[in-house]
């Protein structure tokens, strides 16, 4: 049994805390109070502390007594924790998402004798690995990968559900997208060239540009034509440009009757209650993966993964939270496994490259009821 610290109690961060109890002994860092104890509720074999992550010196006193960190924090606070964490040489699996390139740490990992795993959710994460998994087998000519997590319900204008704050889904929308089209990298605003999609048991579906593919643009610069897509109900995303358009995320300070604030800060707030996922709304994740390459014999080969999964009744965890979630926790046990141990920072798509490493973690989601459907 390994001792192992989660930073942040949130929907993922407290899907993986509960997961990973089953086996080991678990301690929950979080500055939110309620949080911790929404998540004691629920499994209380779990141990919880309060801890602001921000205090770097603190971070790195609590966590030295444990054998590997989870870290699910914020994306504007994940890249400077995931810096305190090397520090400390701990080992670590990151889910924080932040938009920092995290291959910047290498050379810190490395120096720490540290073994960090980054962007291990669904996506990126298990695309990646996909991906990683079939570039060792073909010439691959082309990568897409379609993603989304959508409300059961769809309530208008939106018709999106968040299952982390909307401060972070909005930095989705303005960063601009990055993909690879014949060798060559292309910038383009997100929520650009839309186009409509089926998927069976959801109906349509719209995907438009956004700068999913991360790490995958250098350590997969080999693939000509690259590209990572969101998938939302049709609508959203002209939604979404309208309030774009308008101003409503800039994050040059006004000043409204004395009181000086941010149109992004103002939006926030809005959207907090209309987006927010409580705890026992369903909801569903869709992914689609394509390869498409050459195979040893020079054949042309099309691979397609497809995930749909839902919210979970009987566990009352989000489907957002059991895709993300239990992909990382796959990844903690290939760690304490000793299945991967290689040091510095990894991107999933270096998990991929092993077939053993890429087997376990398929059959430790299908395990979980996450079931990656291959054509």
């Amino acid at each position: 049994m390994s001792k192992i610290a989660v930073l942040g109690a949130g929907m993922v961060g407290s899907a993986m805390a509960i997961d990973l109890s089953q086996n080991h002994e678990v301690t929950v860092f979080d500055a939110n109070e309620q949080a911790l104890a929404n998540l004691l509720a629920k499994q209380s074999l779990l141990t919880t502390k309060i801890v602001d992550v921000t205090d770097k010196k603190l971070l790195i006193e609590v966590i030295q007594r444990f054998d590997l960190v989870v870290c699910a924090v914020p994306g504007f606070l994940g890249f400077q924790t995931l810096k305190s964490i090397i520090k400390a040489k701990k080992d670590v699996v990151d889910i924080s998402f932040f938009p920092e390139d995290a291959l910047l740490l290498h050379d810190l990992a490395l120096e720490n004798g540290v073994t960090a795993i980054v962007d291990c959710g669904v996506a990126p994460g298990m695309d990646n690995i996909i991906l990683g998994r079939y570039n060792e087998e073909l010439t691959v000519t082309n990568f897409e990968c379609l993603v989304g997590g959508l409300p059961k319900e769809r309530k208008w204008p939106f018709c999106y559900k968040a299952p982390f704050s909307p401060i972070d889904v909005i930095e989705e929308y303005t960063r601009p997208a990055r993909f690879v089209e014949n060798s060559n990298v292309i910038v383009r605003e997100p929520l650009t060239d839309v186009e409509l999609h089926e998927f069976p048991h959801v109906g349509t579906l719209e995907s438009f540009n956004s700068d999913g593919l991360r790490s995958l643009l250098f350590t997969m610069s080999h693939i000509p034509n690259m590209k990572e897509k969101t998938l939302r109900y049709p609508g959203h995303a002209e939604y979404i440009k309208v309030l774009k358009a308008s101003g409503f995320f800039s994050e040059k300070k006004l000043l409204v009757n004395g009181v000086s604030i941010s149109p992004l800060e103002f939006t926030s707030k809005v959207l907090f209650n209309e987006w927010k996922l409580e705890s026992t709304d369903e909801e569903l994740t869709v992914m689609r993966v394509t390869i498409e390459g050459l195979n040893k014999k020079g054949k042309n080969v099309k691979i397609v993964y497809d995930l749909q999964d839902t919210y979970d009744m009987t566990t009352q965890t989000s489907s957002m939270a059991r895709c993300t979630g239990y992909t990382a926790t796959a990844a903690v046990e290939l760690f304490l496994k000793d299945l991967y141990t290689v040091k510095g920072i990894s991107p999933p798509e270096y998990l991929g490259k092993d077939e053993q490493c890429f087997d376990f973690i398929l059959k430790y989601l299908s395990d979980r009821g996450v079931n990656y459907v291959k054509e």
